[in-house]
């Protein structure tokens, strides 16, 4: 099956430029690209479909490039943002870049330059603004950026200058590594269609050559809202922010309308046996959510990391022995002696955004310690009531920290 047959059969395409043209592009080996500006020291869930289609790619025999960010980060997409990004130091980026690096490994082959790592600070830091313009600016028209999404999201509270030229650097990454590296295509997700087609079109313009963009769809929701939220923020691909535990967790427990969608999308199931899991019904359908959690865990952290921690949620939820892959704090008797608020230990394991939080979900009857659920707010919890194998803290149905005595 031709690679876009693939995306479009598990659900990734959401916009695509000269789709007939792009076909016959894709019938010989072609070098692509997707972007990641390094705004934190990991990705989200919401970089995985772009990292899951570039893999899909990297299978069908093209080469992918992760371009970091190095330069634009430095100024910040305005994309679906209502104020202007936080200013990053060079150091700041310098350090999230290298993270992010490390990631993508997990993800993509990149033996024999089989893809490649680009960092665009390479080309974007020592610009010579005036050459930029002369080159690059003359090809812009103002008055069709204006009417791009990102832009036009901003303009109500103000677009600065700075953001402006966002598109322009975009556009320019394309560019280079068109030159550099023959690359023809730019994947990524569809609230970067205006930024993308502006670097195709500049391709063609520049180099009179074929260049194309397809964007992926965002991860959402069977009702439009955005996935990958929890407690205590974004899905992180990190295991020092996100466990593995809680990875597994929150796609064990994605709405029953989902299952199928995610299916297609977060792993390298088969097809058919995507749609068999999905057309499973009533319980049934919690075998394959099981199946999606076991996954896209073992594909983020290893198989090993997925397995310990399908084990964990099943120890918890059949009342067995706690398994050290539920996410663990160790507490020292002092801190206990200090503040063994409950409301405190909540919000400092992150099962609660603050101890307000905290108290409320307390009045709600909503947590429990081991099997006793909690209904007083000034309960403190001293260092003899933690067993030696830990004490399970509990909130609602989905979320667990276990304490451990140091």
């Amino acid at each position: 099956m031709h690679i876009l047959d693939v995306l479009k059969e598990r659900g990734f395409i959401a916009q695509v430029t000269f789709e007939e043209e792009l076909y016959q592009q894709l019938e010989t080996p072609t070098t692509f690209y997707v972007g990641f500006d390094p705004t934190a020291d990991s990705l989200t869930i919401g970089h995985y479909i772009p990292i899951m289609a570039m893999a899909h790619m990297q299978r069908a025999g093209h080469r992918p490039i992760a371009l970091m960010g190095g330069g634009t980060g430095m100024i910040g997409d305005p994309s679906n943002r209502s104020d202007l990004r936080r200013m990053l130091t060079t150091e700041t980026i310098d350090h999230n870049v290298a993270c992010i690096q490390k990631q993508m490994s997990s993800f993509l082959d990149f033996s024999d330059g089989k893809a490649l790592i680009v960092n665009n600070a390479d080309w974007l830091r020592n610009l010579n603004y005036i050459e930029f313009l002369r080159e690059i600016g003359v090809h812009f028209s103002v008055n069709q950026m204006l009417t791009a999404e990102c832009y036009r999201q901003r303009m109500e509270k103000g677009l600065t200058f700075l953001e402006f030229n966002y598109m322009l650097m975009q556009g320019y990454d394309f560019l280079e590594l068109f030159r550099r590296y023959g690359c023809r295509l730019q994947m990524g997700g569809d609230d970067q269609w205006s930024n993308m087609l502006a670097g195709a079109d500049l391709v063609r313009r520049k180099e009179r050559e074929k260049a194309f963009a397809l964007t992926c769809k965002l991860l959402l929701t069977h009702d439009g809202k955005k996935m990958g939220k929890t407690e205590k923020g974004a899905l992180w691909l990190d295991p020092n922010r996100t466990s593995p535990y809680q990875m597994y967790q929150y796609w064990r427990n994605v709405n029953d309308a989902d299952v199928e969608k995610c299916l297609a999308l977060l792993t390298f199931l088969p097809m058919d046996e995507v749609r068999r899991l999905g057309s499973l019904q009533g319980s049934e359908l919690n075998e394959a959510k099981k199946v999606l959690a076991l996954e896209v865990t073992a594909l983020v952290h290893g198989r090993e990391e997925a397995e310990k921690a399908r084990d964990a949620a099943s120890s918890l939820f059949g009342g067995g022995d706690l398994s050290g892959s539920v996410p663990t704090t160790e507490l020292t008797r002092a801190q206990l002696e200090e503040d063994g608020r409950l409301t405190t230990l909540l919000a400092l394991v992150g099962l609660a955004k603050s101890r307000g939080a905290a108290r409320k979900l307390v009045e709600q009857n909503a947590v429990r310690m081991g099997e006793e659920k909690v209904t007083d707010v000034e309960y403190r919890l001293s260092p003899d009531a933690i067993p030696a194998d830990g004490l399970l803290l509990r909130v609602g149905k989905k979320s667990y920290h276990r304490l451990v005595l140091k």
